[in-house]
């Protein structure tokens, strides 16, 4: 699967090159410009692919969900993420009104930043190979990922660990391969036993597909592969 393309839309020059610089640190994901206005925003997304707006909403030039209303109304359904300051109850109605897709306050870490767009690319995953209808188990798995949080993990599990298994295995999605529970240990730095724990509640939650892996004696080794 191609990188999702990603354009930051931010005023403040100190936060957009943060914001551009965490981009290109997420595997997957890749920068496709910078706007500091809505307007340069709208040319750039006239003029280049793009897959997901970071769009702050204090613009020089208009509110971020003026920019999200014209291109609706232009037809252009990429998704937006909004990185805002704002707060008010009424702004984030209004943000999910118009299909903002999640919402990351600030401030926030890299830490922060780096899970949700790992929880929109789960989302991007679920639905990237399917065409025409699709069954409610899938919309549920879609849905659901953009919802997944640390706090609902199973007790004794944590988002980091969690973090690094994934990012394991979906490394070596990249290069066409799965991992067995012994190789995802051995990479993560943890024992097998606990990371595969954490392969499970991956693979139960719909994000990793579980194969049967054949060779030498005795019985086959599970091999975990990234869905999309």
């Amino acid at each position: 699967m191609s990188a999702i393309r990603v354009l930051v839309v931010e005023d403040e020059q100190l936060a957009a090159e943060a914001h551009a610089a965490y981009v290109a640190r997420m595997p997957g994901f890749e920068l496709a410009g910078v706007a500091r206005s809505a307007g340069e925003a709208a040319r750039f997304l006239t003029a280049n692919p793009v897959d997901l707006v970071l769009l702050d909403f204090n613009l020089p030039d208009g509110h971020g969900l003026g920019l999200v209303q014209k291109l609706r109304a232009a037809g252009h359904l990429v998704d937006v993420v909004a990185v805002t300051a704002a707060r008010d109850a009424d702004v984030v109605r209004h943000a999910v009104a118009q299909g903002v897709v999640l919402y990351l306050l600030k401030p926030f870490t890299f830490a922060t930043f780096r899970a949700k767009l790992e929880q929109y690319a789960a989302y991007r995953a679920e639905l990237a190979d399917r065409e025409g209808e699709v069954a409610q188990d899938e919309l549920d798995r879609a849905f659901g990922s953009l919802r997944t949080s640390a706090a609902a993990l199973p007790k004794g599990m944590s988002g980091e660990t969690l973090r690094q298994v994934t990012d394991a295995v979906r490394d070596a999605g990249a290069r066409g391969a799965g991992l067995s529970a012994s190789e995802a240990a051995e990479v993560v730095g943890a024992s097998r036993v606990t990371v595969r724990r954490y392969l499970e509640h991956l693979a139960d939650a719909g994000n990793l597909e579980r194969r049967p892996r054949y060779g030498g004696s005795g019985r086959p080794e599970v091999e975990y592969r990234w869905r999309g």
